[in-house]
């Protein structure tokens, strides 16, 4: 049955302006810092800048094929494995998922002959599967994670990593006792303009980090997890008991099923499904390792659906000064009612200039202190002022400099398979050299971790202290 609630009957052109439908659309993906080449030289934002794309995917030998298998077919499951399949020598070979309706659509995707499961663990006996992709609900992903590589098999699990805390850890010591390669789906690590902000950062280009905020606004039915319900919804086309899992138990509910995201039994709302992806941009810029100290507030404002978690979420991070970087403060904010239209954006703020970082650019304003710092002497008496004039003179002598431009943009070129491509290559070249991975379990757990801080400290209502170090929950 169809469930028409509130808001529900956004237009498509609002859920096509949502991030999740552009990249099920187009794939997006990035580039590994260490294989991201340097941008070309800077140039005013009159002449865009493309960064240079030399780089490597040759054709693959048929010895280097990586089989993969698909452990949960929803939206972002699909999205990911027809983006791992534009990489070349991917093959897939089997799907999972607990719904089937969603098995009958993989073989319409990916042909009649595919061999379709509704139990993961007989994804993880077949010789035939090299590595999978884990797009089931948050609840799922340390077990089946953990499961897949204890049977030999690579993982590609997306974000959040984990729901809770402690499943990292397990994750952590499980990827590191089988060696298998983990990686985690926020396709931000491997960005191009993700590349191109850390080396303005560490040339200094934007003085010394201060402060950071980041944004992620959605404004229509999808953006707001009001995914649809297939009409044949029930206890008899869903395996309802698996789904639950490590769950409370409940009646069949086809809401919690088909939009798990609302409630904190599967998922970890606004923080784990968007957080995750700004943390990890501001990660990756900054090399830091994460907040030690966070605070958040919100509400239910408009989506009164029956979800338990906040339709608009705001929080404070603050990361002590390390090696890295010195100490600075960050603000996330998002609102699934935005009635201006929805907005992305992480912004850097240093002592001369900033980074912002859209979907598809990266615009460098730079604002350098004056050496002098002006005077304000009208008030002064006539041989007062003429003493300050003289000794400022002194100091700040008068030099002719040439004024630079103070803004900068880079823009992806349109040969450019995005960030979620690149994140997939990354992952496949891991599989098949043992390169290092671009966002391994540890990556993964300092990018999470802060944000289930945050959703404690939202229904708690307190300040939540964080150790980035040792991956800890300290005042829990």
């Amino acid at each position: 049955m169809i469930k028409n609630n509130k808001g529900a009957s956004s237009s498509a052109n609002e859920e096509n302006n949502s991030r999740r439908t552009f990249l099920k659309t187009l794939g997006i993906a990035g580039t590994a810092a260490a294989a991201a080449p340097a941008a070309l030289a800077e140039t005013p934002i009159a002449a865009p800048q493309y960064l240079n794309l030399v780089r490597s995917h040759s054709s693959t030998s048929a010895n280097d094929k990586v089989r993969i298998a698909l452990i949960g077919t929803g939206g972002m499951g699909i999205g990911d494995m027809q983006t791992a399949l534009m990489v070349d020598g991917v093959e897939m070979v089997a799907a999972c998922d607990l719904y089937d309706g969603r098995l009958r659509r993989a073989k319409e995707l990916w042909g009649d002959q595919l061999p379709v499961t509704k139990d993961y663990r007989q994804i993880l006996e077949r010789k035939d599967v090299d590595a999978v992709i884990n797009a089931t609900t948050d609840h799922w992903h340390e077990k089946i994670s953990s499961d897949a590589m204890r049977k030999g098999k690579h993982v590609y699990c997306e974000k959040p990593m984990v729901q809770k805390v402690e499943d990292g850890h397990t994750l952590i010591k499980v990827s590191k006792e089988t060696g298998k390669v983990f990686q985690v789906g926020s396709q931000f690590a491997s960005s191009l303009l993700i590349a191109k902000a850390r080396e303005l950062m560490k040339a200094g280009d934007i003085g010394e980090l201060v402060f950071a905020e980041a944004i992620y606004d959605r404004h229509s039915a999808m953006g707001a997890w009001q995914y649809s319900v297939p009409p044949d919804a029930s206890p008899q086309t869903v395996d309802w008991d698996t789904y639950l899992g490590s769950a409370p138990k409940r009646p069949w509910d086809p809401l919690r099923f088909f939009r798990w995201r609302n409630y904190q039994d599967y998922g970890t709302g606004i923080a784990g499904d968007l957080y995750v992806h700004l943390l990890t941009s501001l990660h990756c810029i900054t090399g830091s390792k994460g907040p030690n100290r966070v605070y958040s507030t919100g509400g239910t404002r408009y989506w009164k659906d029956g979800r338990d978690v906040p339709d608009i979420q705001l929080s404070i991070y603050d990361y002590g000064k390390t090696a890295e970087h010195p100490e600075f403060n960050l603000t996330t904010r998002s609102n699934f009612v935005d009635g201006g239209g929805g907005n992305y954006l992480v912004r850097i703020v240093g002592t001369e200039g900033d980074l912002s970082l859209g979907f598809d650019s990266l615009t460098v304003h730079r604002n350098k202190f004056p050496k002098a710092p002006g005077m304000s002497i009208d008030n002064f008496p006539k041989d007062q002022k003429e003493l300050y004039i003289a000794e400022y003179n002194k100091l700040y002598p008068q030099v002719p400099e040439l004024v630079g431009p103070k803004e900068f943009k880079y823009s992806f070129p349109k040969e450019y398979k995005g960030d979620r491509y690149e994140h997939f290559a990354n992952f496949f070249n891991s599989v098949r050299t043992g390169a290092p991975n671009i966002e391994d379990a540890t990556f993964g757990l300092r990018a999470c971790g802060p944000t289930q801080c945050g959703n404690i400290s939202y229904f708690q209502k307190k300040v939540m202290n964080w150790d980035p170090i040792n991956m800890k929950i300290l005042n829990a």
